[in-house]
């Protein structure tokens, strides 16, 4: 095979009109050519931090509509269904992966469970860490969110540190807010990669001790903005990365859209194309092509360099996205969980006001990060705490689907609903059940819509119900990922008609049991204070 156009050459930083020649899965040679066909060859797009799962796509799937935007790679840390299924599930995603023609490049997950504080459905152990880094498809030791763990030199912490630096792996971070002293000691336990930052300061803090930041934006966290300057100071040192896509998301743009977004603020191309194509290769030592002689002949065709409207995306000498459509074939999904809880009632989420204030998570659209306000709790006649919808305080629940227990219940500011309630069974990084709604029935009747699913997100109002079952560790589904997309759009679309004002309130709602990004969380087991890492109690 032979394709000509202008090469993007950016290793060697310079653009020259030539042809590839590629036979099997490699370039054999790139001559330099005077008469050229009218289109850009450049090496391919890499997300360089993402969790596949929170597509809510299994891996076949996520390639499916990623080539189309000129993806060829990801690294991907699977511990969202490692927190479910533990190695079966990171191996599920590795079988599942390799069906298809994309260059996924997973870790071993380093904090499952992710906290002591909230129930997973599996733990992964430093022996098991080890096991999965031996794996040729395993590169890098996941992100180590655990960073108190880091910071107080915790044993099992460390054996895992200890397990990648002997096998030669990099190991990536999770480091929200972390800053001088504590920063540079975090880096220093030979963690080298971070994509919480969302100051350009904190980035500054962690770039000075070595540490690559990878720039995120994602359905739900958005840092591009407040990064984006750092081109102009360390581009050797940056990566993008989406961290978190919903399906809907996925379809419409990937790393892509950041390359043209960074490029309008007029940074340096070949800067931007070495954050968006080569720093992973080299980082992850990833077997991706660079568009060299010798290399995979992984590269797309744009037809300018300013929109990089991707005309086509080649994996391996292959052709697999071509003017908006996918070429990679549907493959047989199989279908794994572990879901166990029976459904709730009303009578189970009463809790009684044992104050007139209350501490509440107030979510902010674009961050994972929350805030903890103190407002005046909403009794009613009996002495329990409901929902006050003219405030915009709606209760909020966690309800372990591992097991009969307790649900959890907080209340949180900024979903906006005026009617009905949101659950979701994807609820970062356990994975239990969380729902958001204004009244306690269409709290229960929405978390019984994912108990009966055995996984899903849905959406009561006072005259419609919707789900969209996720039976792939309850977290992602085993169908037509296009499908899923349009699926997820309808329900998103719903929750707009409640009231609610969120960018993307699914997204938002699955990261609020997220107990390792401050600063006010709830898990299954309470309210969980982020700063202190500590319990807190609902009452002030």
């Amino acid at each position: 095979m032979r394709v000509s156009g202008q090469i993007v050459d950016v290793r060697n930083r310079r653009i020259f009109k030539g042809e590839i020649q590629v036979s099997g899965n490699r370039i054999v040679s790139i001559i330099e050519k005077e008469s050229v066909d009218d289109q850009f060859i450049l090496p391919g797009f890499i997300d360089a931090h993402v969790h596949v799962e929170s597509s809510m796509l299994v891996p076949s799937e996520f390639a499916r509509l990623a080539v189309v935007h000129g993806t060829v790679s990801t690294v991907s840390d699977p511990h969202e269904i490692g927190n479910v299924l533990g190695v079966v599930g990171v191996e599920y995603m590795i079988e599942n992966g390799n069906q298809v023609n994309f260059k996924f490049n997973f870790g071993a997950p380093s904090c499952v469970p992710a906290t002591t504080f909230e129930t997973a459905g599996a733990e992964i152990t430093p022996e098991e860490v080890e096991y999965l880094l031996k794996k040729p498809e395993i590169k890098y030791l996941a992100e180590m969110m655990n960073w108190p763990g880091v910071l107080f030199k915790d044993e099992t912490v460390y054996k895992k540190l200890d397990i990648a630096k002997a096998l030669g792996k990099p190991i990536d971070g999770h480091a929200p807010g972390l800053r001088g002293e504590q920063a540079e000691q975090y880096i220093s336990a030979g963690i080298s990669t971070d994509h919480e930052c969302f100051t350009a300061d904190e980035a500054r803090d962690k770039l000075k001790h070595g540490m690559k930041i990878a720039i995120r934006e994602g359905s739900a966290a958005k840092n591009f903005e407040a990064l984006v300057e750092l081109f102009g100071e360390a581009p050797e040192m940056l990566m993008f990365c989406s961290d978190d896509k919903h399906p809907d998301n996925l379809v419409e743009s990937h790393i892509n859209d950041l390359v043209k977004r960074t490029l309008a603020k007029g940074y340096d191309l070949f800067d931007i194309l070495q954050a968006a194509c080569i720093t992973p290769i080299d980082h992850y030592n990833l077997d991706v092509g660079a568009l060299q002689e010798g290399d995979y002949a992984d590269f797309i065709l744009a037809d300018n360099l300013t929109d990089f409207n991707i005309k086509a995306t080649y994996i391996n000498g292959e052709l697999v996205a071509q003017n908006g459509t996918s070429l990679i074939p549907r493959v047989q999904n199989d279908i794994i969980n572990q879901f166990n809880c029976e459904r709730i009632t009303a009578e189970s989420i009463k809790i009684k006001a044992d104050s007139g204030k209350v501490n509440v998570i107030e979510a902010l659209d674009g961050q994972l990060i929350t805030n903890c306000l103190v407002l005046d709790t909403c009794i009613d006649k009996d002495g329990f705490a409901i929902s006050d919808v003219d405030q915009d305080m709606l209760k909020m629940v966690v309800v372990n689907r591992y097991q009969n227990a307790a649900p959890a219940i907080a209340f949180i500011k900024n979903f906006k609903l005026s009617e009905g309630a949101l659950a979701s069974s994807v609820g970062h990084d356990s994975h239990n059940i969380i729902a958001v709604g204004v009244d306690d029935e269409s709290i229960v009747k929405a978390i019984n819509l994912i108990i009966d699913a055995k996984g899903g997100v849905s959406a009561v109002s006072e005259t419609h119900e919707q789900i969209l079952p996720l039976p792939v560790a309850g977290i992602m589904s085993a169908e037509d990922g296009y499908e899923i997309a349009e699926s997820y759009t309808s329900i998103d679309k719903m929750t707009k008609t409640m009231g609610s004002t969120l960018h993307s309130p699914f997204m938002t709602l699955s990261f609020m049991a997220l107990l390792v990004i401050p600063n006010l969380k709830l898990s299954d087991l309470g309210l969980f204070d982020g700063q202190k890492f500590e319990f807190k109690a609902l009452f002030n």
